[in-house]
């Protein structure tokens, strides 16, 4: 992480960002470039450790959709959710913010199963934040504190899965707080994972189950625009592959309405697969 050295975040980048809640940091010490374009919208995306198949393909799939819309994905590198969404937000070229539970010295960033996901993110152009000296490692105190700075930075925070006794569900609580919004992910009512969202909307969270709802509840006017532009960028196969996928489909469907060869049509997934244009997640093809 040389090339990425510690260094303490601006006053008037921590007043505006901060300045508005109770208790704000004293300062901050920052790795990487700090998102300033005063055009982007940050949004916190939390979760279970312990997260589900469905909650991850979820994560993944709504941040997906925000490709190519100003929106920088907020959370804190732990394991589970907050992988997902870091890494999720890379693969869609989004701008990613972490505020890890812990300091940013490299031998103590934390989780260490997560280091070459943070050294990812620096090289994105995203950054890491912590409010903590480097010499310390991750007591449980700074968890709480650590919430609070990522349901401030940002207009909206989202919960993929979660109990309802989660730091998750304290992240949200601060949101609501700080006259933010909460956006929830429904889930199974036999679902522990899901217990936290559902109570959420209960209370008056804001239900999502795509991109278009989160978008919509941002501020964005969602049109046929960037998939127009998405179309420009193709040829007419692909195109005509984007066009089908207004659902996600098995690839053996997706192959038969082609009607092209098995072969061709594998080469042509995998080369739309290697622009960002679809993902094959969990047996289905989607656009990206």
């Amino acid at each position: 992480m040389d090339d990425f050295p510690i260094y303490n975040l601006a006053a008037e980048l921590i007043s505006k960002h901060f300045g508005h809640i109770p208790e704000p940091p004293k300062g901050l010490k920052i790795r990487g470039a700090f998102p300033k374009s005063s055009h982007l919208i940050f949004l916190t995306v939390v979760g279970s450790r312990r997260y589900t198949p469905y909650g991850k393909q979820a994560c993944e799939h709504l941040i997906a959709g925000l490709r190519g819309y100003p929106i920088v994905i907020v959370s804190g590198l732990a394991i589970g959710i907050d992988a997902i969404a870091h890494q999720a937000a890379l693969d869609a070229n989004l701008l990613t913010v972490s505020f890890p539970g812990s300091g940013l010295a490299e031998h103590i960033i934390t989780p260490r199963e997560n280091f070459s996901l943070a050294l990812n993110i620096l090289k994105a152009g995203g950054c890491l934040l912590s409010e903590v000296d480097d010499f310390h490692g991750s007591p449980k105190w700074i968890f709480p504190k650590r919430n609070r700075l990522m349901a401030g930075i940002s207009k909206a925070t989202l919960i993929i899965e979660a109990t309802n006794k989660s730091g998750s569900r304290i992240t949200t609580r601060l949101a609501t707080e700080y006259n933010r919004d909460v956006f929830a992910l429904p889930g199974s009512i036999f679902s522990d994972s899901s217990e936290g969202p559902n109570e959420l909307l209960k209370l008056g969270a804001t239900p999502v189950t795509c991109s278009q709802d989160i978008l919509f509840a941002l501020g964005f006017q969602v049109s046929e625009t960037p998939m127009n532009d998405l179309f420009s960028q193709c040829d007419p196969e692909e195109e005509r592959v984007l066009k089908l996928l207004g659902s996600p489909k098995q690839r053996g469907d997706l192959i038969r309405e082609l009607e092209i060869q098995t072969s061709k049509a594998n080469i042509l997934f995998t080369q739309m697969e290697m622009k960002g244009l679809i993902k094959e997640i969990g047996g289905e093809i989607r656009r990206v």
